[in-house]
């Protein structure tokens, strides 16, 4: 059973950074495609950043620059580093597989203080 779990939310304020992490299980996040959502309050879930089992990544314009997806094979991690954070960028966070059909973990909360 593939089971993914984020943490590393929290408050911080503009211009901080913080570093998600999604643990991962029931996959291995090398082979497959891995990305990270998120969603504010009264939005639609949108894409923020994904990484191929090749390593190719790709992001949302809003975030280019200032965030990086990267993973740990050997932890079977996903991580997602956020720097230079808005308060445009709070939200719920999201780590999503999928392998065979989407999987999604519980959601980690981001917030930003201007």
């Amino acid at each position: 059973q593939v089971q993914l779990v984020e943490s590393g939310g929290g408050l911080v304020q503009a211009g901080g950074s913080l570093r998600l992490s999604c643990a991962a299980s029931g996959i291995i996040v090398s082979i497959n495609v891995m990305g990270w959502y998120r969603q504010a309050p009264g939005k639609q879930r949108e894409l923020v950043a994904t990484i191929s089992s090749f390593g190719r990544t790709n992001y949302a314009d809003s975030v280019k620059g200032r965030f990086t997806i990267s993973r740990d094979s050997a932890k079977n991690t996903v991580y997602l580093q956020m720097n230079s954070l808005k308060p445009e960028d709070k939200a719920v966070y999201y780590c999503n597989a999928n392998p065979t059909e989407d999987y999604w973990g519980q959601g980690t909360q981001v917030t930003v203080s201007s």
